[in-house]
């Protein structure tokens, strides 16, 4: 069997892209830290999204997927600890540890899932949520990540984490005083939930650069955002 490819012919069409998966895993647990009602739209129909609308669901919030687009209702959600049958689902998860710990200074949840290939340590997400106050209990996989209050703090990433770029921001949103960010992530998820959690009434600055700038502030209303087109589908 041979394929013959006959080149030179211009190529012209259009092709549309879907939301990007790294940004939707993102403002889908963000939409907790708000008092209010929550619209993503252009959000992909992937199984990554389904698992998160499962914890937000065992957490009682009320959640409509139709089309692309989702409606978070968090204001009756519950702390509750989040079992390893759905934390495994998928490594994002572990952005429900940064939101609840924000909104409640309280979580219990288990090690994030997702795809084996090779080790993907939390350990610069938990360096930030230790920066901010938090104390963290770890046994048979479970974290309890605890804190009186979160307080602003200067935190430097040993590495350029998007994972925990956004977690801590998610964490430090509500967080008393100013928390900077250094050799941040710069990749343009970190922007989209940025600019998101600013709409809801977060002060955000620098995102998108390799010092990230966040002023607590203790409530943020609901609001509407739309997820990025994913690159790396639009590369492909």
């Amino acid at each position: 069997m041979k394929m013959i490819i006959e080149g030179g012919h211009e190529l012209s069409n259009t092709v549309k892209i879907s939301g990007a998966k790294n940004s939707a895993v993102a403002l889908i647990p963000a939409a907790l830290l708000a008092d209010g009602i929550v619209t993503i739209d252009n959000v992909p129909r992937i199984s990554d999204i389904d698992a998160l609308v499962e914890i937000l669901r065992y957490l009682n919030a009320e959640v409509t997927f139709t089309g692309n687009k989702i409606v978070i209702d968090s204001r009756n959600i519950v702390n509750r600890e989040i079992p390893n049958n759905i934390s495994k689902k998928l490594r994002a998860s572990y952005y429900f540890m940064a939101a609840l710990l924000g909104k409640f200074h309280k979580v219990d949840m288990f090690f994030p899932g997702g795809c084996s290939i090779g080790s993907r340590p939390i350990d610069q997400t938990l360096k930030g949520f230790k920066a901010l106050g938090a104390k963290i209990k770890v046994k048979d996989g479970k974290y309890s990540i605890y804190t009186d209050d979160l307080k602003g703090s200067r935190i430097y990433l040993d590495m350029p984490s998007i994972g925990a770029t956004i977690n801590i921001m998610l964490a430090a949103v509500k967080a008393k005083g100013v928390t900077i960010i250094e050799n941040a992530a710069k990749e343009p998820e970190i922007s989209n939930v940025a600019v998101f959690l600013n709409q809801l009434g977060a002060n955000i600055k620098g995102a998108g650069t390799s010092k990230i700038k966040i002023t607590g502030t203790p409530n943020l209303k609901g609001g509407y955002t739309e997820v990025i087109p994913d690159r790396i589908e639009a590369g492909t």
